[in-house]
Protein backbone atom coordinates (compact mmCIF):
# COMPACT_ATOMS: atom_id res chain seq x y z
CA UNK A 1 0.00 0.00 0.00
CA UNK A 2 1.03 3.65 -0.59
CA UNK A 3 0.12 6.70 1.38
CA UNK A 4 0.20 10.04 -0.49
CA UNK A 5 0.24 13.41 1.10
CA UNK A 6 -1.40 14.96 -1.69
CA UNK A 7 -1.14 18.54 0.37
CA UNK A 8 0.20 19.61 3.54
CA UNK A 9 -0.51 23.44 3.81
CA UNK A 10 -2.82 24.65 6.86
CA UNK A 11 -5.49 26.37 5.91
CA UNK A 12 -4.40 29.44 3.52
CA UNK A 13 -1.92 27.00 1.88
CA UNK A 14 1.90 28.62 1.26
CA UNK A 15 1.96 31.20 -0.56
CA UNK A 16 -1.34 32.30 0.07
CA UNK A 17 -3.33 33.74 -2.48
CA UNK A 18 -1.74 36.65 -2.92
CA UNK A 19 1.78 35.18 -3.37
CA UNK A 20 2.75 35.17 0.61
CA UNK A 21 5.66 32.71 1.60
CA UNK A 22 5.52 34.06 5.17
CA UNK A 23 9.28 32.51 6.93
CA UNK A 24 9.34 29.81 3.89
CA UNK A 25 12.37 29.75 1.08
CA UNK A 26 10.37 30.26 -2.08
CA UNK A 27 13.31 28.69 -3.27
CA UNK A 28 12.28 25.33 -1.81
CA UNK A 29 9.87 23.41 -3.94
CA UNK A 30 9.07 21.27 -0.67
CA UNK A 31 7.72 25.07 0.91
CA UNK A 32 4.84 24.98 -2.09
CA UNK A 33 2.02 23.45 -0.06
CA UNK A 34 -1.45 22.99 -0.99
CA UNK A 35 -4.33 22.68 1.86
CA UNK A 36 -4.86 19.37 3.71
CA UNK A 37 -5.44 15.75 1.72
CA UNK A 38 -4.25 12.37 1.60
CA UNK A 39 -4.78 8.92 -0.73
CA UNK A 40 -4.69 5.66 -0.07
CA UNK A 41 -3.66 3.85 -2.93
CA UNK A 42 -3.98 0.03 -2.85
CA UNK A 43 -3.17 -2.23 -5.88
CA UNK A 44 -7.27 -2.01 -6.29
CA UNK A 45 -8.40 0.97 -4.52
CA UNK A 46 -7.74 4.37 -4.34
CA UNK A 47 -9.35 5.70 -0.69
CA UNK A 48 -9.05 9.84 -0.63
CA UNK A 49 -9.06 11.45 2.49
CA UNK A 50 -10.75 15.01 2.50
CA UNK A 51 -11.54 17.24 -0.22
CA UNK A 52 -9.32 20.37 -0.14
CA UNK A 53 -10.05 23.38 -1.88
CA UNK A 54 -7.04 22.39 -4.13
CA UNK A 55 -8.34 18.74 -5.11
CA UNK A 56 -8.38 19.07 -8.33
CA UNK A 57 -4.56 20.40 -8.95
CA UNK A 58 -3.42 17.79 -6.83
CA UNK A 59 -5.05 14.66 -8.36
CA UNK A 60 -3.27 15.96 -11.67
CA UNK A 61 -0.28 16.61 -10.40
CA UNK A 62 -0.26 12.99 -8.73
CA UNK A 63 -1.47 11.59 -11.76
CA UNK A 64 -4.88 10.48 -9.61
CA UNK A 65 -7.40 9.10 -12.41
CA UNK A 66 -9.65 7.13 -10.06
CA UNK A 67 -11.20 7.92 -6.49
CA UNK A 68 -13.45 4.98 -5.28
CA UNK A 69 -14.06 5.73 -1.52
CA UNK A 70 -13.83 9.15 0.06
CA UNK A 71 -13.43 9.63 4.39
CA UNK A 72 -13.91 13.20 5.98
CA UNK A 73 -12.23 14.09 8.61
CA UNK A 74 -14.49 16.94 9.72
CA UNK A 75 -16.21 19.85 8.44
CA UNK A 76 -14.09 22.92 8.33
CA UNK A 77 -13.90 24.73 4.52
CA UNK A 78 -10.08 23.46 4.10
CA UNK A 79 -11.59 19.72 4.34
CA UNK A 80 -14.38 19.95 2.42
CA UNK A 81 -14.52 22.62 -0.30
CA UNK A 82 -13.19 20.75 -3.14
CA UNK A 83 -15.85 18.20 -2.81
CA UNK A 84 -17.53 19.48 -6.39
CA UNK A 85 -14.13 17.88 -8.21
CA UNK A 86 -15.39 14.67 -7.23
CA UNK A 87 -18.19 14.93 -9.99
CA UNK A 88 -15.84 13.64 -12.57
CA UNK A 89 -15.50 9.91 -10.64
CA UNK A 90 -19.33 9.74 -11.05
CA UNK A 91 -18.98 10.59 -14.51
CA UNK A 92 -16.69 8.22 -15.05
CA UNK A 93 -18.61 5.14 -13.10
CA UNK A 94 -21.89 5.83 -13.91
CA UNK A 95 -22.99 5.59 -10.01
CA UNK A 96 -22.42 7.95 -6.63
CA UNK A 97 -19.12 7.97 -4.80
CA UNK A 98 -19.27 6.68 -1.79
CA UNK A 99 -18.68 9.21 1.33
CA UNK A 100 -18.04 9.06 4.80
CA UNK A 101 -18.38 11.44 7.65
CA UNK A 102 -19.26 11.97 10.92
CA UNK A 103 -22.90 13.78 12.23
CA UNK A 104 -21.49 16.94 12.05
CA UNK A 105 -19.82 17.10 8.75
CA UNK A 106 -23.01 15.05 7.25
CA UNK A 107 -25.32 17.94 8.55
CA UNK A 108 -22.96 20.64 7.29
CA UNK A 109 -22.64 18.90 3.63
CA UNK A 110 -26.81 18.25 3.76
CA UNK A 111 -26.81 22.32 3.93
CA UNK A 112 -24.17 23.61 1.91
CA UNK A 113 -23.79 20.81 -0.73
CA UNK A 114 -27.43 19.40 -0.94
CA UNK A 115 -27.23 19.46 -4.38
CA UNK A 116 -24.44 16.36 -4.39
CA UNK A 117 -26.67 14.06 -2.59
CA UNK A 118 -30.32 14.81 -4.15
CA UNK A 119 -31.02 13.95 -7.26
CA UNK A 120 -32.50 17.86 -9.26
CA UNK A 121 -33.56 16.81 -12.60
CA UNK A 122 -32.42 13.39 -14.92
CA UNK A 123 -29.64 16.22 -15.94
CA UNK A 124 -28.35 16.57 -12.51
CA UNK A 125 -28.93 13.31 -10.81
CA UNK A 126 -26.84 13.04 -7.33
CA UNK A 127 -23.27 12.20 -7.51
CA UNK A 128 -22.23 11.42 -4.05
CA UNK A 129 -23.89 8.76 -1.47
CA UNK A 130 -23.12 9.50 2.14
CA UNK A 131 -22.76 7.09 4.89
CA UNK A 132 -21.73 7.44 8.41
CA UNK A 133 -18.53 7.23 9.59
CA UNK A 134 -18.38 3.62 12.22
CA UNK A 135 -15.62 3.04 14.88
CA UNK A 136 -13.82 0.21 12.30
CA UNK A 137 -14.31 0.92 8.27
CA UNK A 138 -13.73 -2.62 6.30
CA UNK A 139 -13.04 -2.69 2.55
CA UNK A 140 -12.19 -5.65 0.40
CA UNK A 141 -11.68 -6.01 -3.14
CA UNK A 142 -10.07 -9.06 -4.86
CA UNK A 143 -8.81 -10.53 -1.48
CA UNK A 144 -7.11 -6.75 -0.59
CA UNK A 145 -8.42 -6.04 3.00
CA UNK A 146 -8.24 -2.95 4.43
CA UNK A 147 -9.10 -2.23 7.93
CA UNK A 148 -9.59 1.40 9.02
CA UNK A 149 -10.03 2.14 12.65
CA UNK A 150 -11.87 5.62 13.02
CA UNK A 151 -10.71 7.44 16.57
CA UNK A 152 -12.94 10.89 17.67
CA UNK A 153 -9.91 13.57 18.62
CA UNK A 154 -10.76 17.27 19.65
CA UNK A 155 -9.81 20.21 17.39
CA UNK A 156 -10.97 22.85 18.96
CA UNK A 157 -14.24 23.29 19.34
CA UNK A 158 -15.23 20.33 16.81
CA UNK A 159 -14.32 16.85 16.59
CA UNK A 160 -12.12 15.69 13.79
CA UNK A 161 -11.52 11.86 12.76
CA UNK A 162 -8.19 10.08 13.08
CA UNK A 163 -7.81 7.02 10.74
CA UNK A 164 -5.43 4.33 10.93
CA UNK A 165 -5.05 1.99 8.35
CA UNK A 166 -4.13 -2.07 8.93
CA UNK A 167 -3.09 -0.88 12.47
CA UNK A 168 0.05 0.45 10.27
CA UNK A 169 -0.23 4.36 9.65
CA UNK A 170 -2.13 6.51 11.64
CA UNK A 171 -3.32 10.03 9.65
CA UNK A 172 -4.50 12.98 11.57
CA UNK A 173 -3.87 16.21 10.05
CA UNK A 174 -6.14 18.56 12.31
CA UNK A 175 -6.28 18.00 15.87
CA UNK A 176 -5.64 20.14 19.20
CA UNK A 177 -6.08 16.86 21.67
CA UNK A 178 -6.20 12.78 21.82
CA UNK A 179 -7.81 11.18 24.37
CA UNK A 180 -5.87 9.43 26.65
CA UNK A 181 -8.39 6.04 26.41
CA UNK A 182 -7.13 5.95 22.76
CA UNK A 183 -3.66 6.50 23.44
CA UNK A 184 -3.09 2.64 23.00
CA UNK A 185 -4.41 2.70 19.13
CA UNK A 186 -1.40 4.71 18.28
CA UNK A 187 1.53 2.65 19.87
CA UNK A 188 4.16 1.25 17.63
CA UNK A 189 2.60 2.77 14.09
CA UNK A 190 5.04 2.38 10.91
CA UNK A 191 4.21 5.68 10.11
CA UNK A 192 2.37 8.59 12.03
CA UNK A 193 1.12 11.71 10.17
CA UNK A 194 -0.03 14.34 12.75
CA UNK A 195 -0.74 18.10 12.68
CA UNK A 196 2.07 20.24 13.26
CA UNK A 197 1.05 23.80 12.68
CA UNK A 198 3.86 26.37 14.03
CA UNK A 199 5.85 27.03 16.85
CA UNK A 200 3.20 28.92 19.25
CA UNK A 201 0.21 27.71 21.13
CA UNK A 202 -3.50 27.37 18.86
CA UNK A 203 -6.54 26.58 20.59
CA UNK A 204 -7.57 24.42 17.56
CA UNK A 205 -4.42 22.68 16.18
CA UNK A 206 -0.72 20.95 17.75
CA UNK A 207 2.28 23.18 17.59
CA UNK A 208 5.68 21.85 17.45
CA UNK A 209 6.56 20.87 21.28
CA UNK A 210 2.86 19.36 21.04
CA UNK A 211 3.98 16.96 18.44
CA UNK A 212 7.06 16.01 19.60
CA UNK A 213 5.60 15.04 22.91
CA UNK A 214 2.42 13.08 21.17
CA UNK A 215 5.60 11.33 18.90
CA UNK A 216 7.67 10.52 21.87
CA UNK A 217 4.85 8.85 23.32
CA UNK A 218 3.41 6.78 20.84
CA UNK A 219 6.94 5.41 19.30
CA UNK A 220 6.10 5.23 15.56
CA UNK A 221 9.17 4.23 13.32
CA UNK A 222 8.83 7.37 11.56
CA UNK A 223 6.45 10.45 12.06
CA UNK A 224 5.16 13.15 9.17
CA UNK A 225 4.48 16.54 10.33
CA UNK A 226 1.30 18.23 8.13
CA UNK A 227 -0.64 20.81 7.88
CA UNK A 228 2.06 23.02 8.03
CA UNK A 229 1.84 27.27 7.59
CA UNK A 230 4.12 29.61 6.22
CA UNK A 231 5.67 30.05 9.74
CA UNK A 232 7.51 26.78 9.09
CA UNK A 233 10.71 26.53 6.85
CA UNK A 234 11.18 23.21 5.60
CA UNK A 235 14.96 22.88 5.67
CA UNK A 236 15.12 25.19 9.12
CA UNK A 237 12.09 22.46 10.57
CA UNK A 238 14.11 19.67 9.22
CA UNK A 239 17.13 20.63 11.36
CA UNK A 240 15.27 20.34 14.50
CA UNK A 241 14.00 16.86 14.04
CA UNK A 242 15.57 13.63 14.57
CA UNK A 243 15.99 11.52 11.79
CA UNK A 244 12.70 9.45 12.01
CA UNK A 245 10.90 12.33 11.86
CA UNK A 246 10.37 14.56 8.97
CA UNK A 247 8.42 17.83 7.64
CA UNK A 248 6.19 16.83 5.09
CA UNK A 249 5.13 17.59 1.77
CA UNK A 250 3.15 17.54 -1.57
CA UNK A 251 3.54 14.56 -3.02
CA UNK A 252 5.56 12.61 -0.49
CA UNK A 253 4.51 8.91 -0.28
CA UNK A 254 4.88 6.27 1.91
CA UNK A 255 4.61 2.79 1.43
CA UNK A 256 3.92 0.01 4.00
Amino acid sequence: MKFIILGCGSSMGVPRADGFFGKCDPNNKKNVRTRCSALLKTNYLNILIDTSPDLRSQLINNKINSIDKVLYSHMHADQTHGINDLRVFFIKNKKPLDIYADNETRKYFNKNFSYCFKSNSSEYPATLNMKAIKKNIFFKKKGEKINIRCIKVKHGSVNSICYIFNKKLAYISDVSKIFQKDYKYFKNLKYLVIDCLWYRNHPSHLNLEKSLELIRAFSPKKAVLTNLHSDLDYKELKSKLRKNITPAYDGLSLVF
